[in-house]
């Protein structure tokens, strides 16, 4: 599985590349041409024949964007792949970072008054074009184009076409037909006569359906428009869907079918101002049908979690903290012999994983980060950059697994040989920020926003912090980053029961070292306790033990210790027979309570 992903990225092949995308944007009179990750579904994750973004800079962050003048090629990413973009691009690009520095003003300062800055309609939400139309001002001309990157890519891959398969009700706890009635009743109550959905993991949710036409998320590429009845259009390679046969409620098309079918509804139709396309909305106006901006309706009933979902996901979870726990215990035979690499790493955990004989794939490619390259947040090695995993260094693994009945993300911090002084009182800082949000009791009502401070406390007492969110969504044999829900500073949506979200947070120097820390986590409803106020919690769906060795345990206080010592005595309890004598022995000694 860790050969299974291939990029169209090569940065050797970014200045011609880019030298060409410049001729087609001069021959269409273009000043200016933008680059999204996106593809025309909106999720965070592409298929290869999508990824431009890769193709044209090198850049393989599974977030950003490239602006491209005349002059400058600037790549916009965000604090988790400020490190990786200045690794991966050539001179002739330029990292921006973003969201510091916004894509409006940069354009503006960039470009001369009445230039045109052009862009794919399918590639941008209409809440994407309407921030950059109000930033550009009379500055700037914003022109929809056919897609430069496309015309200049003569090897671009095809669009994927592998067979989808049904998500029984014994692992999605709701059938289909239900979920469809249930969104459809929504759009009744608006008023609204159809919803317009593209984003992948919705319309898996909602039909209760999964693909693989994603690496590593097993989602299927394709178009719904979810009528008010609850009937379903769906458009895609209907080839994929042979294997599931026929439903009633459920027309399928052919892609090419889909404007058309489009521009036959009967409006108001709900769009999403942030999922979708703004081409979607644009073909609605042009044919004289009502748009309804609204949320997607699946995002939210599929980021809650039913009772059999997270039954799921704890089963999964116990599968993969043994393939983890295998690992470990021979991580640490395997590392004082001074020849591991971060590679042989990644491809042993996986090997673990796949033992089981119950692993689909892996959930993302894993970050197998030594020394230096830990500090690279989403770092993925490559054969360039395997470094040999060193005594005296700490090892940052972040890795998770798809199975039929749950998707994992688990990161450990390894130290291997004698942890300094320095990495010890960062682990434990780091360490006491996801204890802190693992036994958080909050109000009903609040967000990730509201409590994103208590996994940072300790780091900030000491001036650090780390320059990414502390926790994103989770599906359910979906995508591991799954919206709205989230542990950060950005974001209004309020938490409930149901979500399953990441409690990750971390430290980072360049040039040293990386460490950070996650479990998965799921809100409940908290026990009524005190004046029996309305309050959540979270129960921790990921056991695997944390290493002792990185803890400074003078630094804990007495809740901290028991939080610590009452997690190793689950970890024990729920794995200790499920694991080889081998890795049982090895449990037993990372499990007992700290002195």
């Amino acid at each position: 599985m860790f050969q299974n992903y291939t990029s169209t990225a090569n940065p050797e092949q970014g200045p011609p590349r880019l030298k060409a995308l410049r001729k087609a944007m001069a021959d269409a009179g273009h000043d200016a041409f933008l680059v999204p990750r996106a593809d025309r579904h909106m999720g965070e994750y592409v298929a290869e024949a999508d990824d431009r973004l890769a193709w044209l800079t090198g850049f393989t962050g599974s977030a950003g964007f490239a602006a491209i003048t005349q002059d400058t090629a600037g790549v916009f990413v965000d604090g988790r792949y400020r490190l990786q973009v200045r690794d991966q691009v050539a001179s002739e690009f330029t990292p921006v970072n973003w969201p510091e520095v916004k894509l409006g003003p940069w354009l503006v300062e960039h470009l001369s008054e009445g230039a045109t800055v052009a862009f794919d309609p399918w590639l941008h939400t209409a809440e994407d074009v309407a921030t950059l139309t109000k930033a550009a001002g009379d500055h700037l001309t914003l022109k929809p184009s056919p897609n430069l990157v496309d015309a200049v890519w003569a090897d671009r891959p095809a669009l994927p076409a592998n067979p989808v398969r049904a998500h029984p009700i014994e692992l999605s706890g709701e059938k289909s037909g239900d979920k469809r009635n249930r969104m459809a009743k929504t759009l009744q109550d608006a008023g609204q006569t159809a919803v317009v959905l593209t984003l992948p993991d919705s319309i898996c949710w909602l039909l209760n359906i999964r693909g693989s036409d994603i690496p590593r998320n097993p989602v299927v590429q394709a178009f719904a428009i979810l009528h008010d009845t609850g009937r379903v259009s769906l458009f895609s390679d209907q080839s994929k869907f042979e294997p599931l046969g026929s439903d009633p409620h459920i027309d399928q098309f052919e892609w090419d079918e889909f404007e058309t079918q489009l521009t036959t509804l009967k409006g108001p139709v709900r769009v999403d101002r942030k999922t979708t396309p703004l081409a979607i909305s644009t073909l609605l106006e042009d044919a004289d049908i009502k748009v309804a901006w609204g949320d997607d309706p699946c995002i939210l009933p599929k980021a809650k979690k039913n009772a059999v979902e997270i039954e799921g996901m704890r089963a999964a979870h116990l599968r993969d903290g043994v393939a983890v726990i295998e690992f470990l215990a021979w991580f640490d035979r395997a590392s004082p012999k001074g020849a591991l690499t971060e590679i042989a790493a990644a491809k042993a955990l996986e090997d673990y994983r796949a033992a089981s004989n119950t692993l689909m794939d892996i959930s993302f490619d894993t970050i197998s980060g030594a020394g230096p390259n830990g500090a690279i947040i989403h770092y993925r090695v490559t054969e360039d950059t395997d470094r040999t995993i060193e005594d005296g260094t700490l090892f940052l693994l972040d890795s998770g697994g798809q199975y039929t009945d749950g998707t994992t993300d688990i990161t450990r911090t390894l130290a291997v040989g004698t942890p300094l002084d320095e990495h010890r009182d960062c682990y434990t800082r780091v360490l006491q920020g996801m204890i802190a949000i693992s036994m958080a009791r909050f109000p009903r009502g609040l967000t990730g926003r509201d409590i994103d401070a208590l996994a940072r406390a300790s780091l900030w007492r000491a001036g650090l912090d780390y320059d990414h969110g502390t926790g994103h969504g989770v599906g359910a044999h979906l995508c591991v980053h799954e919206g709205p829900q989230r542990i950060s500073r950005a974001t209004d949506v309020k938490l409930e029961p149901g979500m399953i979200l990441s409690n990750e947070p971390g430290y980072y120097k360049p040039g040293e070292f990386g460490i950070r820390i996650e479990n998965l986590i799921v809100v409940r409803e908290a026990a009524k306790i005190g004046d029996k106020r309305d309050q959540l919690d979270f129960e921790t769906l990921t056991f695997v033990p944390l290493d002792r060795r990185l803890i400074a345990t003078d630094q804990l206080g007495p809740w901290e210790r028991d939080w610590i010592d009452t997690y190793h005595a689950e970890v024990w309890d729920k794995l200790k027979d499920r694991v080889s004598p081998e890795a049982k022995v090895w449990l037993e000694a990372a499990t007992k309570p700290l002195v």
